[in-house]
């Protein structure tokens, strides 16, 4: 079974059709880097699959079931997490107590209202496991406005993980990145579980295609090419909207 299907999306701004006829099969466990020039339809196509954006036309499916008319948190019950373009985090918690939150959000902790959250120390036991396993455990009672931009998008990737996603949506995750903080970054996606599906929407072509299995380019709302990163960089149609350069 395919962990995430989407068939025959589309949807239309006004007079822009800014999807059209977009169809994709993600296996569990693949990594699949989204390309385009911008107003392709990346994020659009991002915002449908995750609920923000009711599409027009066309079906999606997670783990096999129609979730074309669930919200974003019916999405996010069943094991869809998404970042962002533009960072996300609670500015003035620290980096603890931002994972605390996600991890008490996945568990049924957070019914129990009326209790202290010293109350469940398996709450806290899991946080700093996973700053700890993703290297940030010394960087716990800093505030998140304090971290560096490539700190605060390790946070958030830490933030899915605590959440319990099962497939991930990373909108440009290395965007704004100075090239150290972009090999960090993307040294934390590759290193992220195998049982993790991850889509990503990715600017920089050779982060793209030195972490993705396969890729899928998208122009003016429609797919344009698919295949291996191999695949890609031989495509005369990528070149051209990406480089201007005319194929036969």
């Amino acid at each position: 079974m395919s962990t995430l299907e989407v068939q025959g999306l589309g949807h239309d701004f006004g007079g822009l059709r800014a999807l059209d006829d977009v169809t994709l099969d993600v296996p569990p466990g693949e990594r699949l880097a989204i390309l385009g020039p911008n107003g392709a339809g990346k994020t659009t196509l991002f915002n449908a699959i995750t609920g923000l954006l009711r599409p027009a036309r066309g079906r999606i499916r997670l783990h096999g079931e129609d979730v074309t008319r669930l919200g974003p948190h019916a999405r996010a019950q069943r094991g869809l997490g998404r970042t962002f373009q533009i960072t996300t985090l609670f500015p003035d918690l620290s980096v603890l107590d931002s994972v605390l939150l996600a991890v008490q959000g996945a568990d049924p902790a957070r019914f129990a209202l009326l209790r202290p959250q010293t109350a469940f120390p398996h709450l806290r036991a899991r946080a700093l496991a996973l700053l700890t396993e993703w290297g940030l455990a010394e960087r716990r009672n800093v505030t998140t406005r304090l971290l560096s931009y490539g700190e605060q998008r390790q946070v958030e990737l830490i933030l899915a993980l605590a959440a319990g996603s099962r497939v991930l949506l990373l909108d440009e995750p290395t965007a704004g990145l100075s090239p150290a903080e972009t090999a960090q970054v993307a040294a934390t996606i590759r290193r992220l579980p195998r049982d993790l599906t991850v889509l990503f929407i990715e600017h920089d072509m050779d982060v793209a295609l030195d972490l993705a299995d396969r890729v899928l380019v998208l122009h003016q709302g429609r797919v344009l090419a698919g295949g291996t990163p191999d695949e890609i960089r031989k495509d005369p149609r990528v070149a051209e909207i990406y480089l201007g350069t005319p194929h036969a």
